[in-house]
């Protein structure tokens, strides 16, 4: 069986900078019926994992670490028996959920996972968070881009350790050159394209 990809919305809130949003997370499994990874585990911990329906569970993959997409994420994977890999530069976010604890493993730009016979493949890109990293599974021409890349152009920057134009950099260098028939999936909300986002950052200064 081919792998697939399958989405669960959970819902909660984010907190930073001393202010709290109502928001909608995107929960991304990747795999087949034997096996699978997780991307992202935000508010509902009992909703991700019935949607695991009891497969092994690879390793859950963290695209940042605000705290609305890492929430519910060690009471998954102590569910799961999962380790979590998170890049390094956010683990000043992880701290302000999980303090004095780490992550299982840390992410690194060029990692590979391997899962039900596909790869996934960790692309960091900064701006969003020090340590925002998308996953590109090519087998599926589609990217994960956690809150790096939207329906409609870039992540939030106006809060703390995020960065506008480093995250425009991200986006251009890293991500705009993936094929344009890519599809995005995002963090929050709907999916888009490559090709439809090289035209919204288009309209965007260099």
């Amino acid at each position: 069986m081919a792998v697939t990809v399958e989405n669960r919305v959970t819902s909660g809130t984010f907190s930073l900078d001393g202010g709290t949003w109502d928001v909608d997370n995107n929960v991304w499994i990747v795999g087949d019926e034997q096996e699978c990874v997780i991307i992202d585990a935000p508010h509902d911990a009992q909703a991700i994992i019935e949607q695991v329906q009891g497969r092994k569970v690879l390793a859950i993959l963290l695209t940042h670490a605000h705290n609305d997409h890492i929430g519910a994420v060690r009471e998954v994977a102590d569910a799961v028996q999962a380790p979590i890999y998170l890049h390094p530069e956010d683990l000043v976010l992880w701290e302000q959920v999980y303090p004095d604890t780490t992550p299982d493993k840390y992410l690194s730009d060029g990692d590979v996972f391997t899962v039900a016979g596909a790869e996934l493949r960790a692309i960091h890109t900064p701006g969003h968070s020090p340590g925002s990293t998308c996953f590109l599974l090519e087998e599926q021409d589609t990217v994960f881009t956690g809150d790096t890349l939207f329906n409609g152009g870039p992540g939030a920057t106006g809060r703390s350790y995020s960065d506008y134009p480093t995250i425009l950099a991200s986006i251009r260098e890293r991500l705009l050159t993936l094929p344009a028939h890519t599809v995005v999936r995002t963090g929050h909300g709907d999916n888009t394209t490559i090709g439809a986002e090289q035209e919204t950052l288009a309209k965007v200064p260099q």
